[in-house]
């Protein structure tokens, strides 16, 4: 059983969340994760200006994905940053070019769910998942979030990301702010529950 981890990251912050989500996919038995980065859509210049460039090689070892090979996979969990409370223009437009499997019919009856980062507290990552979910639901996915079965997101003792709606981390405004252990916590457990919900579906 095969589980696609497909993301966008800028700052690496997103990336090591979906290091986190695939290290609890591999924790169910026969469920192997993969992970992919959709198309970067600026230009250097662009991300040289935005300080992203160094990052962007720390993440270049990671396969571009391409629409063709969703189909392959008995679940897809999308990573993408907050823009506006919303997803990134790069996940935009590499799911704007997936008329074709929907089309067929090709992800319907997969698991599906997102998780996501933003630069302060209350910066959009909870609408940002559930916009996403829009998009899921017209391809026919099955919708898995973070359930409070994951007592972290009870956590009232530290600033954390994390909804019912799925993983999440707190990036600062500057980027400064890494993923903490409850937010990796988080992203490892939605990581291993849609990896067995999908070995469910797939039975």
């Amino acid at each position: 059983m095969k589980v696609l981890v497909l993301y966008y990251s800028m700052y690496g912050h997103v990336h090591r969340l979906a290091e986190a989500v695939a290290e609890g996919i591999a924790e169910v038995p026969g469920a192997v994760a993969v992970l992919r980065r959709v198309p970067e859509t600026l230009p250097v210049e662009v991300l040289e200006k935005m300080g992203a460039v160094e990052a962007q090689k720390g993440m270049a070892h990671i396969p571009v994905g391409t629409v063709e090979e969703l189909a392959g996979y008995d679940a897809i969990i999308f990573g993408t940053p907050t823009r506006f409370g919303n997803m990134c223009g790069q996940m935009r437009q590499f799911l704007d070019a997936t008329g074709g499997l929907w089309l067929k019919g090709a992800l319907v009856g997969k698991a599906g769910s997102v998780f996501t980062s933003a630069a302060t507290q209350h910066g959009g990552q909870e609408s940002t998942i559930l916009t996403f979910h829009t998009y899921l639901l017209h391809q026919g996915m099955v919708i898995v979030g973070l359930p409070y079965a994951f007592a972290g997101q009870m956590r009232n003792d530290e600033i954390t990301g994390g909804s019912p709606y799925g993983a999440s981390t707190i990036a600062g405004t500057e980027g400064e702010r890494q993923p903490t252990e409850n937010e990796l916590a988080a992203a490892r457990f939605q990581g291993r529950h849609v990896a067995t919900i999908a070995r469910k579906l797939a039975g």
